[in-house]
């Protein structure tokens, strides 16, 4: 019998110092996927925090990587490799600078578009075959550094629409496990 089970990894950063910077997107819609199962994440022997539960009917396991953003990779391959999950049963969720605030892109494979946390990521799976939730964080403004906007706390206006926007996409998290990526794209793409 082939294991249905799901990994969803949200990318970040650990610690307290980043929990609501923008390069956090993807622990912050990690963090609402495990409210929505009543999990708590625990510590795993693989450099990570865990939940296991179900969600859309299918076993799944939470994973924030203990790493900083640009080594996410260790931790991804050594869960998936104790949960036995191949590439195309993972979904990872991280920010992305290249949408508009809020947005959502649903993909799998392609490139990682300078973004540190993906490209160890595929490193470490060796594919690049594996699904990605893109949460829009938008450009930064005027000549900022991408690298110090990425680790600043949402602005105040964001901050209003964020519960609304993590909610969805944490819906289009589930919708991609649920009915594939095809029909997740269709309904969520924005």
């Amino acid at each position: 019998m082939v294991d249905d089970r799901f990994l969803i990894v949200g990318l970040g950063n650990p610690g307290p110092r980043y929990a609501a910077t923008r390069h956090n997107a993807g622990f912050l819609v990690v963090d609402e996927l495990a409210g929505r199962i009543a999990g708590r994440f625990k510590a795993h022997k693989g450099h990570a925090d865990v939940v296991e539960g179900r969600l859309a009917g299918f076993p799944v396991v939470l994973v924030k990587p203990k790493s900083f953003m640009n080594e996410s990779g260790g931790p991804v391959k050594a869960i998936s490799l104790f949960y036995k999950v191949p590439a195309e049963r993972i979904v990872v969720v991280h920010d992305e600078l290249d949408l508009p605030y809020g947005a959502l892109r649903l993909k799998r494979g392609g490139g990682e578009g300078g973004h540190n946390g993906l490209k160890s990521t595929t490193s470490a799976l060796g594919t690049k075959e594996y699904a990605r939730v893109r949460f829009g964080i938008g450009r930064p403004p005027g000549r900022q550094d991408p690298a110090d906007y990425v680790l600043r706390e949402f602005a105040a206006p964001e901050r209003k629409e964020l519960p609304f926007l993590l909610d969805r996409a944490a819906d289009a998290t589930e919708a991609l496990i649920a009915g594939g990526l095809e029909a997740a794209q269709n309904a969520y793409n924005t």
